[in-house]
C-alpha cells in the first residue's frame, strides 16, 4: 500500500456523535474528504442537515440520525438505522460532549451527572452498541475524543466534572482496546488542547494567560487543524495502533 493510500477512507462509513458543530463538524468534513460516507448523530436536526449538505457536496453519502446518546434505547436505534441505511459501519467517532465551568463545591449533583452521562457513559454505550455490529462484520475502528483535561487541571476556570469524565474516556479507551483487539477492533483516543469552538471561548481575555500564552506555541487550534489527526486514527495509516491517546495540543502538556 502506498503511503498516501493508507490515509484513504474510501469505501468506509463513519458515524460521528455530536457531528453537527465545532470539532464534530470538522471531523465529519475531514472524514468525507478522505473518502468516507458519514452519519451525523446529534439532537439538532437543522444543524445536522447543514453538515449533511456539506458532506454530499464533497461527493460522499451522508445521513443525519436524530439521537440523544445519553439514552441507551436511542443509541441502539441510531446504530441500527446507520447500518441499515448505509449498509455498514466501519468507524465510530465518540465526539459528543459538554463542558461546564464551576467550582467543585458549587456543582449540583444533577449537573455532575449530566457531564458524566454525556462525556463518559455515552462513550461506553455507543462503543458497545457499535462493537456488536463491527464484530459481526469482521472489525472496525473506534476513536474517542478525549482531552488534555484528562491529564492536567485547567485554569483559571474550574471544571472537575469535565476533567474526571475525560480521564475516564482515556482509560476506557485502553480497556476496550485490549479487550476487542482479538475482534479486529482498534480503539484509540484523540486528546486536543484548546480549540476555537463554541465550547471553548479561547479569546476571552481572562483565559489568555493560562490557555494560550502558557503553551509553547502560544495559540489555539481550529477544528480543521485537529481533524487530520482524526483521519489518521480512523484509517489504515494507524493500523498497528490501539489503546493509545494521541495528544494534539500545541505543546501545552509539556510542562
Amino acid at each position: 500500500m502506498a503511503v498516501l493510500d493508507a490515509f484513504s477512507l474510501r469505501g468506509r462509513t463513519a458515524l460521528v456523535t455530536g457531528g453537527n458543530r465545532g470539532l464534530g463538524r470538522g471531523f465529519a468534513r475531514a472524514l468525507a474528504e478522505a473518502g468516507a460516507d458519514v452519519v451525523i448523530a446529534a439532537r439538532d436536526e437543522v444543524r445536522s442537515a447543514d453538515v449533511v449538505a456539506e458532506v454530499t457536496a464533497l461527493g460522499r453519502r451522508a445521513l443525519a440520525v436524530p439521537a440523544d446518546v445519553t439514552r441507551p434505547e436511542e443509541v441502539e436505534q441510531m446504530m441500527s438505522v446507520a447500518v441499515e441505511e448505509m449498509g455498514r459501519l466501519d468507524i465510530l467517532v465518540n465526539n459528543a460532549g459538554v463542558a461546564i465551568h464551576r467550582p467543585a463545591l458549587e456543582i449540583p449533583l444533577e449537573e455532575w451527572q449530566r457531564v458524566i452521562d454525556l462525556n463518559l457513559t455515552a462513550v461506553w454505550t455507543c462503543s458497545t452498541a457499535a462493537a456488536r455490529h463491527m464484530i459481526a462484520a469482521g472489525g472496525g475502528v473506534i476513536v474517542n475524543i478525549g482531552s488534555i483535561s484528562a491529564e492536567i487541571v485547567n485554569r483559571p476556570q474550574w471544571q472537575p466534572a469535565y476533567n474526571a469524565s475525560k480521564a475516564g474516556v482515556h482509560q476506557l479507551t485502553k480497556s476496550l482496546a485490549a479487550e476487542w483487539a482479538p475482534h479486529n477492533i482498534r480503539v484509540n483516543a484523540l486528546a486536543p488542547g484548546y480549540v476555537r469552538t463554541e465550547m471553548a471561548d479561547v479569546d476571552r481575555p481572562e483565559f489568555q494567560q493560562r490557555w494560550i500564552l502558557d503553551a509553547p506555541m502560544q495559540r489555539a487550534s481550529t477544528p480543521e487543524e485537529i481533524a487530520p489527526s482524526l483521519v489518521y486514527l480512523a484509517g489504515d495509516a494507524s493500523s498497528f495502533m490501539t489503546g493509545s491517546v494521541l495528544v494534539v495540543d500545541g505543546g501545552y502538556t509539556l510542562h
